[in-house]
C-alpha cells in the first residue's frame, strides 16, 4: 500500500490506498524564482497593463485597499505591506484603510486580522470588516451587469485610489477568484450577492471550474467591477506551498486575465477517464475550516467522479457548519439532497447560502458523498445528508470493493487546488 498525504487542518492526514488502481492528482510543481518581496514589487512596478501603481496615485488621496476574509490564503502579510511601501511618502497612513472582503461571510476578530495581516499592518493602518448587511455602511451604484442592483462599501466608493488584492485560483461557480470579485461579492450589499448568486446563475452549465467568458457570474461580476472603478489591481498565484510563485499588477481586468492563464497552468490537470471513488480535501487550513467551504472540495472531486460513485472529503471544519449565516438551516430544509436541488433550483427569490447547498445538492443528488471531520458529529452531518467516517483508508477501500474488481480510485490530496477535468472538455 501507499501512502498519501492529504491536506487536512494544519496537520494533515494520510491515506492508504492501492497504487495500481490510484491516480494522484496535485497541482503541477511551481518553484519560487525569487523572494516574494521582489515578485511582488516587481508586478506593482512593472505591471501587466497600465502605469506603476505610484504613478496613478497623487499626494494627500485617500486609499482603499479590498483584501480577501480569513477563509483564504491570500498572503496579506505581503502583499498590504508591498502596497504601503510603494506610496510612503505619497499617502499618510491616516489615509488608507483595509477593507476585508467578507461577502456574506462573518467579520474577522482582532486576533485573526493579526494572524492575517500581521502586526505591523494591524498597528499602521485601519482595517474594516465588510459587512453586507449594514445598508448604513453602503453606497447605491445603480443596476449594473445583467439586472444585478449593486450596493457598495462606501468607504471603498468614497476613497480616491482604489486597489484591490486577492490571489487567483479556479473557482467552483465564478471560474477562478480574485481580481473583480474583490469588488462584488466582496464589498457588495446582501442584496447584491444574492442576485449574483441566484438559482439561474449557479445552474448555468457555464458557471464552474476554470470558465470566465460566457460565465453568467463572472461576467457580472466582471461588470461591476468596470462600471464602478479600480485604480489598480494586484493578484497573486500561490504554489500548493502557499509559496507566491507570481504575481501580477495594472488595470484590473488585464491583469486579472494574465493571472487566470497562469493559474490554469498551475491548478487544473486533464485526466482520461472518470473513477469510482474520488477522495477530496479542501487544502487544509484556513480553507477547511467549515463545511460550506468543503463544498468546494466536494466539487472539485464531482468534476471526475462516475455517476452514482463516491466521494469521500476530508475537511477539518474546525468551525462547524459554520453557524452564522443559512447554510445549516436550508441544508435541513428538505428531505433529501434530490429534493433540495429541485426546490432551489425553482426559486425565483434567493435565500442567503442557498447557492452552496444548490451545488451540494446537486453532487449528492448524483453520488455519495462520505466525510471525514474533527469537529462535527455524525449526526450534525446527517441533518446535511452527509454520512462520516472516522478511518479514510477503510472508507475508500470499502467503497472500491462495492464498485467492483476493476474499480478505480482518484485522489486530490489538497482539493481544490487542483481541478481535475476529462480530457476532452472545454477549458
Amino acid at each position: 500500500m501507499d501512502t498519501v498525504r492529504l491536506a487536512y487542518g494544519e496537520t494533515g492526514l494520510d491515506l492508504h490506498c492501492d497504487p495500481a488502481v490510484t491516480t494522484v492528482v496535485t497541482p503541477r510543481h511551481h518553484g519560487v524564482s525569487a523572494p516574494p518581496q521582489e515578485i511582488l514589487r516587481r508586478a506593482l512596478r512593472a505591471p501587466v497593463a497600465g502605469p506603476p501603481l505610484r504613478d496613478r496615485v497623487r499626494r494627500g488621496q485617500t486609499v482603499a485597499i479590498s483584501a480577501c476574509d480569513g477563509t483564504r490564503p491570500q498572503p496579506r502579510h505581503l502583499m498590504i505591506p508591498a502596497i504601503l511601501e510603494e506610496l510612503d511618502g505619497l499617502v499618510d497612513l491616516d489615509d488608507v484603510v483595509v477593507l476585508v472582503a467578507t461577502g456574506t461571510h462573518r467579520g474577522n476578530s482582532p486576533a485573526e486580522l493579526r494572524a492575517m495581516f500581521g502586526d505591523a499592518v494591524v498597528d499602521s493602518v485601519r482595517i474594516v470588516n465588510h459587512d453586507a448587511r449594514d445598508r448604513g455602511s453602503l453606497t447605491w451604484m445603480g443596476e449594473l451587469g445583467a439586472g444585478v442592483p449593486v450596493w457598495l462599501n462606501s468607504e471603498w466608493v468614497d476613497a480616491d485610489v482604489r486597489i484591490t488584492t486577492g490571489f487567483v485560483e479556479p473557482h467552483f461557480f465564478a471560474g477562478f477568484s480574485g481580481g473583480p470579485k474583490l469588488v462584488a461579492p466582496g464589498l457588495a450589499a446582501l442584496e447584491t450577492v444574492l442576485v449574483l448568486h441566484d438559482a439561474y446563475r449557479i445552474g448555468h452549465p457555464r458557471a464552474t471550474w476554470g470558465l470566465v467568458e460566457g460565465n453568467p457570474v463572472h461576467d457580472d461580476v466582471r461588470a461591476i467591477a468596470a462600471a464602478t472603478g479600480v485604480t489598480f489591481g494586484f493578484d497573486v498565484v500561490l504554489n500548493q506551498d502557499k509559496e507566491v510563485v507570481a504575481a501580477f499588477g495594472g488595470d484590473l481586468l488585464e491583469m486579472h486575465a494574465a493571472a487566470v492563464r497562469t493559474a490554469r497552468g498551475v491548478a487544473m490537470q486533464p485526466v482520461p477517464q472518470l473513477f469510482d471513488v474520488v477522495v477530496t480535501t479542501n487544502s487544509g487550513y484556513p480553507l477547511d475550516q467549515n463545511l460550506y467551504q468543503s463544498v468546494k472540495g466536494m466539487s472539485a472531486a464531482f468534476q471526475v467522479v462516475k455517476p452514482g460513485g463516491t466521494i469521500v472529503c476530508a475537511a477539518e471544519c474546525r468551525d462547524g457548519f459554520p453557524d452564522h449565516g443559512s447554510y445549516r438551516s436550508v441544508l435541513a430544509s428538505a428531505d433529501s439532497p434530490a429534493a433540495l436541488f429541485a426546490e432551489i433550483s425553482a426559486r425565483t427569490d434567493t435565500v442567503p447560502d442557498q447557492w452552496q447547498v444548490q451545488i451540494q445538492a446537486r453532487i449528492q443528488a448524483a453520488c455519495r458523498v462520505v466525510m471525514h471531520t474533527s469537529y462535527l458529529s455524525d449526526a450534525d452531518l446527517a441533518t446535511a445528508h452527509l454520512s462520516q467516517t472516522a478511518d479514510i483508508s477503510l472508507a475508500v477501500a470499502e467503497a472500491l470493493a462495492a464498485a467492483g474488481p476493476d474499480a478505480r480510485l482518484c485522489v486530490l490530496p489538497e482539493g481544490p487546488q487542483t481541478i481535475p477535468y476529462l480530457l476532452e472538455a472545454d477549458r
